[in-house]
């Protein structure tokens, strides 16, 4: 993802990593946030109301962002308007990067625990670079594989730690999640063939629209199943609570203040706070929702993640050297 040039005076280094800090705390309680959300209402429910809530709360934060100069762009783009062209770029990276995304997500972790959640979403480069290799858009290279191949065994082992079988509900809710992790790297690898057209802001919010449109009808329908007022009522205010977070927070206005951190830093800088994730996210789940962990799932962490730093630390080391040059 390109960097946009900013506009007006930086902010201090302080503000700076404060505002990683905050984004990863966000998103590491999107996991906690989920598991409680399941447990009060059912786990279709909860996912087709998210996405189609995250699109709605889309609107304004699109229509107050786009009056302020620090996205000009996106006020540009609104005058100009949209052709049908347009609407199908945002319908399919719409479909990828959120409703395939979230949904997934949302379903995997029924099935499945936040620390294995938060570990196969954290491999989101391997996913992104097997494509682009696929599509030929880089090269394939020892360290690449190498790497690959490390992040595929710690995944094996964290499997292997619950028992490898084709009925464990574990692995069902990890192949959920990874490919809603898969769905997002398409996202990304399709999204860069349009990254120079639509500046963030647009692309976030009309992705969301579209997203937010596609899932509509199931939310309705589940809308409809859940019958009449005493049923809506009798879910927990913790569920709606947890639903909201996830809407509000963890979608929409997360993805929006990533973006505006990509004003400031490199994408590879800010991708490399999110090996925190999923040690906070495990922590989370332990503390929070009494998960039990295990020297077996730290192995297995230790190792995807490992292999996932050892790909990006190469990466930036050829950045720097064709910087230097």
């Amino acid at each position: 993802m390109e960097i946009q040039a900013s506009s007006g005076r930086a902010p201090s280094r302080g503000a700076i990593a404060a505002s990683i800090a905050i984004l990863i705390v966000v998103w590491a309680v999107n996991f906690i946030a989920g598991k409680i959300g399941i447990r009060a209402m059912p786990v279709l429910t909860l996912a087709s109301f998210r996405v189609v809530l995250a699109g709605a709360v889309m609107i304004p934060i699109y229509l107050v962002c786009t009056r302020l100069p620090a996205f000009a762009e996106a006020a540009n783009a609104r005058r100009r308007g949209f052709n049908a062209r347009d609407l199908w770029t945002f319908l399919y990276l719409g479909f990828f990067g959120v409703t395939v995304n979230q949904m997934c997500f949302t379903i995997g972790l029924r099935y499945t625990s936040v620390s294995h959640a938060s570990v196969i979403v954290g491999m989101g480069p391997i996913y992104t670079l097997v494509l682009v290799v696929l599509f030929q858009l880089e090269r394939a290279t020892w360290r690449k594989a190498t790497g690959m191949g490390i992040a595929l065994a710690g995944v094996a082992v964290m499997a292997a730690d619950k028992g490898l079988s084709a009925h464990s509900s574990s692995l069902l809710g990890d192949a959920i999640t990874m490919t809603g992790s898969i769905g997002f790297a398409v996202y990304v690898v399709l999204g860069k063939r349009v990254a120079g057209k639509y500046d963030t802001l647009t692309m976030t919010a009309f992705n969301h629209f579209a997203g937010a449109l596609i899932v509509l009808p199931l939310a309705i329908r589940q809308a409809r199943a859940l019958g009449p007022a005493e049923n809506w009522r009798a879910i927990p205010g913790s569920g709606w609570t947890a639903l909201l977070y996830m809407a509000l927070f963890s979608s929409a206005m997360a993805y929006v203040f990533y973006f505006w951190l990509l004003r400031y830093l490199e994408a590879s800088q800010l991708a490399a706070f999110s090996y925190l994730l999923p040690l906070l996210a495990t922590a989370l789940g332990i503390l929070w929702l009494g998960e039990k962990g295990s020297w077996g799932q730290v192995a297995g962490a230790a190792l995807a993640l490992g292999g996932v730093y050892w790909i990006e630390a190469g990466r930036a080391t050829v950045a720097r050297d064709n910087t230097a040059a």
